[in-house]
């Protein structure tokens, strides 16, 4: 990506490698917060093919630990066969409700409360210029690809509304033991530096 404007009034396309993270205009959270929603997409072929771009990418993370962890779920990913691989994002994120990409499903006690959170959703992306993602706006890679375009302070606003359901599904995929789970320990680590950089 040679300017963070060519992301307004679109979020990036995650399923195409056509943003690459340049290092003199994004920093470290919007790089790292790029490559985790590229890797909570679905493993179709098309993201097989982008990994080596995303791995590339992810050697200009200057986060050490961070760093550490992307590649270690690259690893897996390397080593777990396509289908078994694909299976379990299925089963994961498609099949189960305690574990499912739609933030606002989480505080679901019914149509109405719903309808209200999708409607907080869509704001952080009108309110910022952005169209509306293909996706339900409670998405989570297209939040994570929403909070890399914006300014930290934004991007600080929306993951603070979204910690409670980020933490939620970190929880049910540690008790699953699926290792998923890293890349919301990434995300929130994310959340609480943008945290930290505002006391």
């Amino acid at each position: 990506m040679s300017d963070t404007a060519t992301m307004t009034n679109t979020v990036a396309q995650a399923d195409s490698h056509q943003v690459v993270l340049d290092e003199q205009v994004l920093n470290d959270n919007q790089k790292i917060l790029l490559i985790v929603s590229f890797l909570l997409r679905y493993p179709d072929a098309a993201w097989y093919a982008e990994i080596p771009e995303w791995k590339i990418d992810t050697e200009t993370v200057e986060h050490p630990q961070l760093k550490q962890a992307i590649f270690d779920f690259f690893d897996y990913v390397d080593e777990m066969p396509r289908k078994e691989f694909e299976d379990q994002y299925v089963r994961t994120f498609d099949f189960s409700q305690n574990t499912t990409m739609y933030m606002s499903t989480y505080e679901l006690q019914g149509t109405g409360e719903q309808a209200e959170e999708l409607v907080k959703y869509k704001a952080f992306y009108l309110e910022n210029d952005f169209e509306i993602p293909a996706e339900m706006p409670d998405y989570v890679p297209a939040i994570l690809e929403l909070c890399a375009a914006v300014d930290a302070p934004v991007a600080r606003e929306i993951l603070t509304y979204c910690r409670p359901q980020l933490e939620y599904i970190r929880e049910r995929l540690i008790e699953a033991k699926i290792t998923y789970a890293f890349l919301f320990d990434i995300i929130l680590a994310v959340a609480n530096g943008l945290e930290d950089g505002a006391k």
